[in-house]
């Protein structure tokens, strides 16, 4: 039988409502452009510390990155879904709607998460075979994505725990959970990737206690350790610091219109996620099809620069995330100028961090290379020339990219996610991939760089489109 909605009365007190805008942007936004940077940070740590093994291992972290990305795609999309409907909801005082998008959003994440198990146990070894990388970086990727792939309930969970909190404008817990699991990520690193031995040699660091050296696996335990803990925060946090959601073992069971409507926001992020996977697949295999010239040097360029790229796009991220909330929450609450102005502060914070990438990016490529590999270095040598010119190219487009992210977070907000998923492809598939193709015909390795700011000038002018056409259906109407 379905349950009755309840509408709570509107007693103005949540601060989604009443807080001005830029304090309430800021306040959510710092503790998770914070925490993001923190994940940022480690990425970077975690990429160092494999680098002392060798740039083959640096490489097959590079080719773990699509399913790692798939696999917070999908617990991203459950979670957005819910956070979004969880907020729409919070907004108009419906508790029983809101109770039920938490409940329904946590059986969805038991049934993704029992999915990517099964792969890490039968279709991670097929996966690597089709790169056609060398014997040693094939082991390497299998032992790292494996161990993430069957232990993956960590980031599930952590990313929904998260979630709800944020539906609810108390994103400061996230600062928690992500900066402890990240810190404690890049302690544990060094340890398990070079082992007692290792650590002693290169850093100088005794441990009382033995441990062995696991290389590439070690990281990956790492890395699995600091999801697990910031999951058990995640959980503790909603279960006692979260009033605003109520958990109930009744409200764990699937319903149809629940269901729908997290899709309906969840699968297009997903989407766009998978679409990340699919795009680092594809320029993988473009890349290593410079391999009889220059090595995996490319690809392992390519690998470098997603991850000193998230510095940039992790903050950025992070205020996306807290601008959905509060557009979705003021949507439900009919406040058509807290909408607007949390756009305008969104956009304006987005173009600083990205043109201070810009300006990082391409004054100091040779410094951000030289953090895993040496000019000097007769062996990392060309992985650095090839990275400088790299990252000067390919940064070009972040301003571009920051109009797209910010108004973009319109679209899901307000339930439009397909204009996401549309923005997505293009910038990442339909013209990013083809482009990179076309230009890998020149037989440049640097051309092929210049097919992201391409792709972004596309995305960027459909996200302006689609924009000005979810504004006048949706957001102008309520100023009458």
């Amino acid at each position: 039988m379905k349950l009755k909605e309840r509408r709570l009365p509107d007693t103005g007190e949540n601060k989604m409502r009443t807080m001005p805008v830029g304090r309430l942007l800021f306040t959510m936004a710092l503790p998770l452009a914070l925490s993001m940077l923190v994940q940022a940070f480690y990425n970077v740590v975690d990429s160092y510390f494999v680098s002392l093994i060798s740039t083959d291992a640096v490489t097959a972290l590079s080719f773990a990155f699509p399913i790692q990305n798939l696999q917070i795609g999908c617990a991203t999309g459950i979670a957005v879904g819910m956070n979004s409907l969880l907020s729409k909801s919070l907004g108009e005082g419906n508790q029983e709607r809101a109770n039920r998008a938490a409940g329904n959003g946590i059986l969805m994440t038991f049934v993704l998460v029992a999915v990517f198990m099964i792969f890490g146990f039968v279709g991670v070894k097929p996966y690597y075979s089709v790169f056609g990388a060398n014997a040693h970086t094939t082991n390497y990727g299998i032992d790292y994505t494996m161990i993430c792939s069957v232990f993956t309930l960590g980031i599930f969970v952590e990313i929904l725990g998260e979630r709800l909190s944020q539906a609810s404008g108390r994103t400061v817990y996230t600062l928690f959970t992500q900066g402890t699991g990240a810190v404690l990520n890049i302690i544990l690193d060094p340890i398990f990737i070079l082992g007692s031995e290792g650590l002693a040699e290169v850093m100088g660091i005794r441990l009382p206690f033995y441990v062995p050296r696991m290389e590439v696996a070690g990281a990956a335990i790492a890395t699995v350790i600091g999801q697990w803990v910031a999951a058990i925060m995640a959980v503790i946090f909603n279960l006692t610091k979260n009033p605003d959601v109520h958990f109930s073992f009744r409200y764990l069971k699937l319903q149809k219109d629940v269901v729908q409507k997290i899709l309906a926001v969840g699968i297009p992020s997903m989407i766009m996620m998978a679409i990340g996977s699919v795009m680092n697949f594809c320029m993988n295999q473009i890349f290593m099809g410079f391999k009889d010239t220059y090595g995996q040097t490319p690809a392992t360029v390519f690998g470098i620069y997603f991850r000193l790229q998230s510095f940039f796009l992790m903050p950025l991220f992070g205020i996306n995330n807290a601008s959905i909330s509060i557009i979705a929450y003021n949507y439900g609450a009919r406040q058509p100028q807290r909408i607007t102005k949390t756009l305008k502060l969104g956009l304006t914070a987005a173009m600083v961090i990205m043109l201070i990438g810009l300006t990082v990016f391409q004054i100091f490529p040779d410094v951000l290379m030289g953090i895993f590999g040496s000019a000097e270095d007769a062996g990392s040598a060309d992985l650095v020339k090839f990275g400088i010119r790299a990252l000067q190219i390919v940064s070009l487009h972040f301003p571009i990219a920051a109009v797209g992210i910010a108004l973009g977070a319109s679209f899901q907000a307000l339930g439009n996610g397909i204009y996401s998923t549309i923005t997505s492809l293009c910038r990442q598939l339909i013209v990013l991939v083809p482009a990179a193709y076309l230009l890998s015909l020149t037989g440049s390795v640097d051309a092929v760089w210049w097919s992201f700011p391409l792709a972004e000038i596309v995305s960027a002018a459909l996200t302006v489109i689609f924009f000005a056409r979810i504004y006048r259906q949706k957001v102008k109407p309520m100023f009458v």
